[in-house]
């Protein structure tokens, strides 16, 4: 038993969660539901206002926090809109991690239409960032095909080799270990050796985790939610995700050479509520259910 809640806690050491310029107006101290230097995401939404992740950053980095903002390439005009950004998150937020993603618009709104053109203007290294992170799609992605996906990773990770950069692969919110683990064991049998931050839905109510796999538009996921929110009765119910986590886990102590190095937490069911469940996995406060999985044990 405690081999394998060692297993657990390990595959959930150093998480990170992501937060919105919306949810962040709800937090009013970060410090009140996180650890210093948890890595926090900030996102840039389709139609938002940079300005609006530049100033959550710099609270995370004030509040003690490791804030790794969105670059969302179809949401930037172009290079001095980016160049201007990288400059702000340098300087006033402490900045040393990225994510850059293609952002989810039909039509770009300036000069890039990937993520892979943002990466090849050379500023994020010309700001001194070397971690940057990557979209990973384990179910695929409604926006662009698996050869194309194929195609930007084997990209990516010929920049990282030539550039000598700390290039990552964080992906979308899953729900099935199998899927996630053939998918990485798949992308690693094809080239990759790109570090891997799996995407975790937070605890939430079914109803929740359904409203965000229909925006999401991943199929697997949608089928997967789909099934329990058809028991109008459970739509209420909070579904944990410990069979998804138990489930990584294992899978990656059995493959010593599985890239799958953290957990990435989307709240879905709430931000100090997400922080606190991933916290107490982390620190080992879990107890083994006979049916599989875990629970978290109370603080």
């Amino acid at each position: 038993m405690a081999s394998t809640i060692e297993q657990i806690q390990r595959a959930a050491t150093d998480w990170s969660i992501e937060v919105t310029p919306t949810g962040a107006t709800k937090i009013e101290s970060f410090r009140d539901c996180l650890n210093p230097g948890t890595t926090v995401n900030v996102t840039f939404l389709p139609g938002s206002d940079p300005a609006d992740t530049v100033a959550v950053a710099q609270r995370l980095h004030n509040d003690g926090m490791r804030p790794v903002p969105h670059l969302a390439a179809r949401s930037l005009k172009d290079a001095d809109q980016l160049d201007e950004l990288l400059a702000a998150y340098t300087a006033q937020c402490g900045v040393e991690e990225v994510l850059v993603i293609g952002g989810g618009v039909d039509k770009p709104v300036g000069a890039f239409t990937s993520s892979m053109e943002v990466l090849q203007t050379g500023l994020i290294q010309k700001h001194g960032i070397r971690s940057i992170g990557v979209a990973g799609h384990p179910e695929g992605s409604p926006d662009i095909s698996d050869d194309e996906i194929a195609e930007a990773l084997a990209a990516k990770n010929e920049l990282s080799d030539r550039e000598g950069l700390g290039l990552y692969i964080e992906t979308q919110f899953c729900f099935e270990p199998d899927m996630v683990l053939d998918w990485e064991k798949r992308v690693r049998d094809q080239g990759n050796k790109l570090p891997i931050r799996i995407g975790i839905p937070g605890p939430a109510t079914i109803k929740t985790l359904f409203r965000f796999a229909q925006i999401s538009g991943i199929g697997p996921s949608m089928r997967f939610v789909a099934k329990q929110a058809k028991n109008v009765a459970k739509l209420m119910t909070v579904q944990s995700p410990h069979l998804l986590i138990a489930g990584l886990a294992e899978g990656m102590a059995a493959d010593e050479d599985c890239l799958i190095q953290h957990l990435h937490f989307y709240p879905f069911g709430g931000f100090a509520k997400t922080a606190a469940y991933a916290g107490a996995i982390a620190e080992g406060r879990i107890e083994l259910l006979s049916k599989g999985g875990f629970d978290v044990i109370a603080d």
